[in-house]
């Protein structure tokens, strides 16, 4: 089993660095009560990482570490400048199971060999407040760096200030004042093993931003890199079962294959067309846990808005039982599908497609025609489905036609969102008159998933001789739901058209 910690911390060089000086007083620190000397620790780390360093580049670090009270395996994941999510698994002489999946989207087929020791004597400080509580853990690092099958070593003193767990960041800022008095600054090393890499050998380098986007086929491919990028940096945390993970993952297979089949004037379809239905498939996959969710919190709200006159029988233990159920079994799916060869075939697809992208001739094109024209295409696309939608009478055929145009107009909002650094503010309206349009028809179309679930839960609780009278109740209401959605669409249409200007 594998722990999670959210680990809030800040690094110091100054005058420690040449090792002598001594822990700055504290004490002064405002909200400190009193300072507690903890005594010094002896820790050994070996940091492992591919050959060419994959996690490092992307500012993931591996540890097996003795010493201390935290023993173990530790992976952090960066969350934003300053703050990382560590995860510890207990010590084992070989990575655990729980931790190579979270690096399986960067490692991929690749080994994880050590490729430096880290040998630290820690001073630790606990920083209190008079109820003895611990604000702040500070330590002073005395450390010396061995690169693994090389000759490079390097030492250096640090000092770090980590954040108790729950506590306000807005406190590091009054142990940074102190520290700055004391002649210390920010370490220009994100970490000790970044620090560790550059002065012991050669350091993987990350890859350098790309130029401003120029042409047609420019503007294709950033969108085409953030979306991969997306997908590669979102699959630990979607192993990890992380609010709206599953959701982003998903939009950015999406945003992929829509700019495929937008931009076939700038990318070979013949070599993106099997890649989209790679991408099409793990959508898919990701869907059944998304859809799932997605009912789950639109029937648990429809209840709660019920008055209790209306509720009868056990329904919410009901709901509990059958979404616990489709969530357990959708998400061991899942984990199945990210640890599967054809998963990790489509990351190397995709890694392969944007390194030599398959760019035509209309890549070279000014993107203010080209993507202009592709945007303007997909416009008519939808065009065409609403008007079909509207000519229905109400039932299943107009349900399919609503369908039909919710998706294409997400189809044309993520070619509009790839346009929009080269159009400007119409490719900008257009993103938002889509995005108005996309929820409007998502809540009639999760109207009509709604109501196959409550047939389905209805059915169970008869079944069980319980009661199906509130199932019938939340029926009728996402009928009108529906209805309403329906009666909407015209003018909204009307408007989004009244807009259009790309």
């Amino acid at each position: 089993m594998a722990d999670t910690k959210r680990e809030i911390e800040r690094k110091y060089e100054g005058p420690a660095a040449d090792g002598g000086t001594e822990m700055p007083d504290l004490s002064g620190v405002p909200g400190v009560a009193r300072v507690v000397d903890k005594g010094v620790a002896e820790l050994d780390a070996t940091y492992y990482d591919t050959p060419d360093q994959r996690l490092a580049t992307a500012s993931l670090t591996l540890r097996r570490r003795t010493g201390g009270d935290d023993a173990g395996w530790h992976l952090k994941l960066p969350v934003s400048e300053g703050v990382r999510d560590e995860i510890q698994a207990p010590l084992s002489d070989t990575v655990p199971r729980a931790i190579t999946g979270l690096v399986r989207s960067r490692v991929r087929d690749a080994e994880l060999v050590p490729l430096v020791r880290l040998r630290s004597a820690r001073d630790i400080r606990h920083l209190v407040d008079d109820s003895g509580a611990l604000l702040a853990e500070v330590s002073l690092d005395r450390v010396r760096a061995d690169r693994l099958g090389g000759d490079g070593t390097a030492e250096w003193t640090e000092l770090e200030v980590e954040l108790a767990d729950d506590g306000d960041p807005a406190f590091l800022d009054k142990v940074e004042k102190k520290l700055r008095k004391a002649g210390l600054s920010r370490s220009t090393s994100s970490s000790k093993l970044a620090k560790a890499l550059s002065t012991t050998g050669k350091r993987a380098k990350k890859p350098a931003p790309g130029k401003d986007p120029d042409t047609a086929g420019d503007h294709a491919l950033a969108y085409l890199r953030a979306q991969y990028d997306a997908i590669v940096d979102l699959d630990p945390a979607v192993r990890r079962d992380l609010p709206d993970s599953v959701h982003s993952m998903r939009v950015a297979t999406r945003r992929m294959r829509s700019t495929f089949r937008s931009y076939g004037k700038i990318l070979d379809r013949a070599v993106t067309d099997p890649i989209g239905d790679e991408l099409k498939w793990l959508a898919g996959e990701l869907g059944v846990d998304r859809d799932q969710e997605v009912l789950t919190e639109r029937l648990t709200e429809s209840l709660g808005r019920l008055p209790r006159t209306l509720l009868s029988g056990p329904v919410r233990t009901r709901l509990r039982t059958w979404a616990h159920a489709r969530h357990g079994g959708s998400r061991r799916r899942l984990i199945a599908v990210l640890d599967g060869k054809r998963y990790l075939a489509l990351l190397t697809a995709l890694d392969a497609l944007v390194t030599d992208p398959p760019l035509l001739k209309g890549a070279e094109g000014d993107p203010a025609k080209v993507i202009a024209k592709a945007v303007r295409k997909d416009f008519g696309k939808v065009s065409d489905l609403v008007e079909q939608a509207l000519d229905r009478p109400p039932g299943a055929d107009r349900d399919h036609a609503m369908h039909e145009a919710r998706k294409k107009a997400k189809r044309t909002r993520y070619a509009a969102e790839a346009a929009a650094p080269a159009l400007g503010g119409p490719a900008a309206g257009l993103v938002k008159s889509m995005k108005s349009l996309q929820s409007l028809l998502g809540d009639h179309q999760d109207s009509v998933m709604t109501r196959e679930a409550l047939r389905e839960l209805a059915a169970l609780a008869h079944a069980a001789g319980e009661s199906s009278f509130t199932y019938g109740v939340l029926y009728g209401r996402e009928e009108q739901r529906a209805a309403e959605a329906e009666a909407a669409l015209p003018g909204t249409w009307e408007k989004i058209e009244a807009q259009a200007a790309v």
